[in-house]
């Protein structure tokens, strides 16, 4: 009697495209996860174009990281250094990242990704946490991306809206992080 290997649990696997830098066109694999979508190439491509400035060397942030689209653009053009936080499938290790990050990151990020689950809504704690987390330079550039509009009052008062697109159902946001008002 022959006896057949036993099942692996097989996940599958979508890909993504890097837009431009050093590792432009490569493909990059990570699991099809419910609820997980990278960033679309347009918007990419849109988002790095405003940042063309600020990327290189520059430290970056990618909460909800998921298939890890932007904070792996970033290091394709130059980021010195991009650190993923997620957890599927309810992203909650990025707010609990936020509430405590390591000493080590004080002050360490030009440039963060939001890009939440759309479903949880967690785009503006999120930012208040991230915010309040110490983390952030000044000035600091901060990427949001929701399936809704967001109201910049409702935002951290030293942050402000310096692009807005809207694309499909997706809204998104390059916002500027300034020192706080003492």
């Amino acid at each position: 009697m022959l006896e057949s290997p036993p099942m692996k649990s097989v996940i599958p696997s979508s890909s993504l495209r890097v837009i431009g830098g050093k590792w432009r066109s490569r493909k990059l694999k990570f699991p099809a996860l419910p609820g997980l979508r990278p960033t679309a190439d347009r918007i990419r491509e849109t988002l790095f174009n405003w940042l063309r400035e600020d990327i290189d060397c520059e430290a970056c942030l990618d909460l909800f990281a998921g298939s890890g689209a932007c904070g792996t653009e970033a290091l394709s053009r130059g980021a010195s250094r991009a650190v993923f936080v997620e957890s599927h499938p309810r992203a909650a290790a990025a707010m609990a990242w936020l509430k405590a990050p390591a000493d080590r990151y004080h002050n360490s990020f030009g440039i963060a990704f939001i890009d939440p689950p759309y479903a949880l809504a967690l785009a503006r704690p999120a930012a208040i946490q991230l915010e309040n987390s110490g983390v952030l330079k000044a000035p600091a550039k901060v990427y949001i991306e929701s399936d809704r509009p967001l109201d910049p009052a409702e935002f951290p008062k030293n942050w402000e809206v310096l692009r807005h697109k809207k694309a499909g159902i997706v809204n998104y946001y390059l916002f500027l992080r300034k020192a706080p008002l003492s």
